[in-house]
């Protein structure tokens, strides 16, 4: 009877032994899947238009703490606004196995090249901000502002606030579909109420380019009453060039919310007047939600646009200037 109590009791040791090891490894495993989809780990590629725009900074920089956090890698390239560039180094990435892309065109046309292998080499795609030519036929989602009513946010301050109409710049980007968005969205805000473009040229949504286009124009043109830009940088090389002739009253309105254009909008001497606030700390987050959905083999829609809305003089200490909304 002793020896049967015995092998009885190392049979319940051992299985109280294989019970802890096996809650471990269900600890280990729960943890690993709650870190990505399923206990798998996941490689994506990341590219946008220009890392040199805050904009774009802030949202590679989330994608990736959100990526990295679940213990999965982000493959990282900057085109510095050269689709040929992008085209090739999304080739690169592709090369390198990856499951899925975080994608922002150069240009929505000349990126199809790129798409092409994309959809070859069956990777899925989240395209971000800037939607890209043919998106039914290449993308799997997209997420990104309104940017149609980040303009037109843009255009009904300036209606209130110039109602006799007046002169105006418009600095825009057409390759860019978010940007082309926009301008449309401002442009329809303040037709018919006076207002007159005297120029509307391409500043390829960059402050140097933009700055030394706004130069020119604003010599020949010192009376305007607005300079719309097509984001954030533009805007600020408007201002640089208007503070540069001497400008003093025209209303400079960009697109984006960042901190350097919410730190002159708060000061009562700069041109800037207002700008349509978009949040790339949301399209970042929802870009995410939305890769691992796919990952996880989960429906999404076509589309998921995260809202705008105006920060102007008025109400931008409700915002801050040291950060993104």
């Amino acid at each position: 009877m002793k020896k049967i109590l015995n092998v009885a009791a190392a049979a319940l040791i051992a299985a109280a032994a294989l019970a802890g090891i096996s809650a471990c490894n269900g600890k280990k495993d729960n943890g690993s899947a709650s870190g990505s989809t399923g206990g798998k780990h996941y490689k994506f590629g990341f590219t946008c238009m220009d890392q040199s725009n805050p904009f774009f900074v802030l949202i590679e920089k989330t994608i990736r703490e959100e990526v990295e956090a679940r213990g999965d890698k982000l493959i990282s390239v900057d085109p510095a606004n050269n689709v040929t560039r992008q085209i090739q180094q999304v080739e690169d990435v592709i090369a390198q196995k990856v499951d899925g892309f975080f994608l922002n065109p150069a240009e929505a046309e000349g990126i199809i090249p790129a798409l092409d292998q994309l959809k070859t080499a069956g990777i899925p795609i989240v395209n971000f901000d800037t939607e890209v030519a043919d998106m039914a036929n290449y993308v799997t989602t997209y997420t990104g502002s309104d940017n149609y009513n980040a303009g037109k946010v843009c255009g009904e301050d300036l209606v209130k606030k110039c109602p006799n109409g007046g002169n105006i710049i418009v600095l825009d980007s057409p390759t860019m579909n978010s940007v082309v968005d926009r301008t449309n969205g401002f442009l329809d805000a303040i037709k018919g109420h006076n207002f007159n473009i005297v120029a509307q040229q391409d500043a390829k949504g960059n402050l140097q380019v933009s700055m030394g286009i706004a130069e020119d124009l604003l010599q020949a043109h010192p009376d305007v009453v607005a300079i719309f830009g097509g984001n954030d940088p533009t805007a600020l090389g408007a201002l640089a060039a208007a503070n540069a002739a001497g400008i003093k009253t025209a209303k400079i309105y960009g697109v984006d919310g960042s901190p350097d254009i919410k730190r002159e909008l708060a000061s009562s001497s700069s041109l800037i007047e207002g700008t349509g606030a978009q949040s790339p700390i949301n399209i970042a987050k929802k870009s995410v939600e939305l890769m691992y959905k796919i990952m996880a083999g989960e429906k999404v829609d076509d589309r998921y646009p995260v809202p705008t809305f105006l920060i102007s003089k008025e109400n931008v200490n409700e915002y801050g200037t040291t950060g993104w909304q």
